[in-house]
């Protein structure tokens, strides 16, 4: 039977007074009587009357339709949707993490402060800054929380003119939001044809009212920036402040540090780099580090180890933006990226990097007679093809991805970077294994041929996923937000 079709059913199953369960009665009715009138509910939820199994099977059922990397190859590039290792999950699930309290006097909970500040250290050692806070929720608030510690230190010095962040045209669609939503004003630099910055370009847009540069190395066509060195003289010449995106530091772990390269601030995204949970709406993190000099512009509170070997959560920096989460962050993704890290050990990590670029390479050299390869010669941890070379049978990149779903691969990023004009960018990451690497190819070449000899095959994909190709603008417009409206409007 149709799994759609047998979800509606389910709802159909309903018959008044069915039960799976037996709730208590509310032991508190009084303090129902404080609430305002106009937010109690005048009629219960309609809501489908069912019993436990049925219940079960729907979100059983309901569960097998979403993908994850736990459930297939996930190649989706700058997005780095590597492997989230169970130990993580059960360190984090401990009793003596989860039953933890905020508020709880710091004398009870040293060794949950020792883990942040252990944390603090390793991502400063990877990093190569002098100290990191983890307080900001995810990449996109790390990034805000960065360039605020750039506006806190220009103000410091009395440098209030600096009004421009520039980003390249290759950037994350966060870097010029998180510079607009700091106050920034927001000018664009060129890349050139192999997908690097424009120095010339970058040169002409330099000036006394820039704050930052914001780049991410390997950027995201999966180049490594070579004049990063000379970036940074010129971005510091200027008096102004060079960001390090982290979105792809993933390649860079035992290779290189953004803060020899010349950095002065970055963000980590652990989900990327470090095997936390990715997506769904959190729980995320996005530690910021910073370089000597910068450290008391980090917001408060922090964590710090007093003389006598024990910890605190302090708010002592006055010269500190405040708070920008309301307590240390996420803690439970903190467990899982320190257990990532101390699980690989140093030799570990240094293979990340390497692993990472040979895959992507090697996919990369295995499918670049079909598709078009833009830029040329080796790529860091992800590359772009610029849609199938064959452009004569109108298949598009939206539809190979489309027809992805059909072999039961996950989609890679698609029409991003805006550098070319059917981007199909693809990360394998360092967690995947030669057997499922080489099936992703296969898959890859058969519809390049599926694409010359029966092109409506691919076009029309895909033919046996739950949903086929839905109306986002639809979507968005007139979404189903419940059971009720869901059934009404299924066929």
């Amino acid at each position: 039977m149709n799994r759609t079709l047998y979800d509606k059913l389910i709802f159909d199953c309903s018959h008044p007074g069915r039960r799976g369960f037996d709730l208590p009665s509310y032991p508190y009715p009084d303090a129902l009587a404080g609430l305002p009138q106009h937010l109690m509910r005048g009629d219960a939820p309609v809501l489908p009357e069912v019993d436990e199994l049925t219940v079960v099977r729907h979100y059983t059922n309901q569960s097998t339709n979403n993908f994850g990397v736990d459930t297939g190859f996930y190649p989706l590039g700058s997005c780095t949707m590597k492997y989230n290792p169970k130990l993580g999950d059960a360190m984090a699930a401990s009793p003596t993490v989860a039953a933890l309290h905020p508020r709880q006097p710091a004398a009870t909970v040293q060794g949950a402060l020792m883990i942040y500040r252990t944390l603090e250290y390793m991502l400063a050692q990877i990093g190569g800054m002098e100290e990191f806070t983890l307080n900001p929720y995810a990449g996109a608030h790390g990034e805000l929380t960065g360039l605020m510690v750039i506006r806190a230190y220009h103000i410091d010095r009395g440098d209030h003119g600096r009004r421009r962040v520039i980003v390249p045209d290759s950037a994350h669609g966060t870097n010029p939001a998180s510079a607009a939503m700091c106050g920034y004003e927001v000018s664009e630099v060129r890349s050139l044809a192999d997908g690097t910055v424009d120095l010339t370009d970058l040169a002409a847009k330099l000036g006394d009212d820039v704050a930052a540069v914001m780049l991410t190395n390997p950027n995201t066509t999966g180049t490594f920036e070579r004049g990063i060195p000379e970036i940074a003289r010129m971005v510091h010449e200027c008096g102004a402040l060079l960001y390090y995106d982290g979105a792809n530091l993933n390649p860079m772990l035992g290779v290189a540090r953004p803060g020899d390269m010349g950095f002065d601030v970055m963000h980590v995204n652990l989900h990327k780099t470090f095997a936390t949970p990715h997506g769904g709406g959190g729980p995320g993190a996005g530690p910021v580090g910073v370089r000597a000099g910068l450290e008391r512009f980090l917001p408060n509170p922090r964590v710090v180890q007093l003389a006598d070997g024990t910890f605190d959560v302090v708010a002592d920096s006055a010269d500190a933006m405040g708070r920008i989460s309301s307590w240390l962050g996420n803690y439970t993704v903190y467990i899982r990226a320190l257990a990532y890290i101390l699980t690989l050990g140093a030799e570990g990590i240094s293979q990340v990097g390497p692993l990472a670029t040979l895959n992507a390479n090697y996919v990369m050299h295995r499918l670049s007679d079909l598709y078009e390869l833009p830029i040329p010669g080796p790529c860091k941890h992800e590359f772009v093809f610029d849609g199938l070379r064959d452009k004569s049978t109108g298949v598009t990149t939206l539809n190979v991805a489309k027809r992805l779903l059909d072999f039961g691969f996950h989609a890679p990023t698609i029409y991003f970077p805006l550098l070319f004009h059917e981007s199909l960018m693809i990360e394998p990451t360092e967690t995947e294994s030669l057997e499922t690497l080489d099936a992703f190819v296969e898959v890859m070449r058969a519809i390049a041929r599926e694409a010359s000899e029966s092109p409506a095959t691919v076009k029309d994909a895909p033919h046996d996923t739950p949903c086929r190709r839905p109306d986002d603008t639809e979507a968005a417009l007139h979404p189903k937000v419940t059971y009720k409206d869901w059934c009404d409007a299924a066929v």
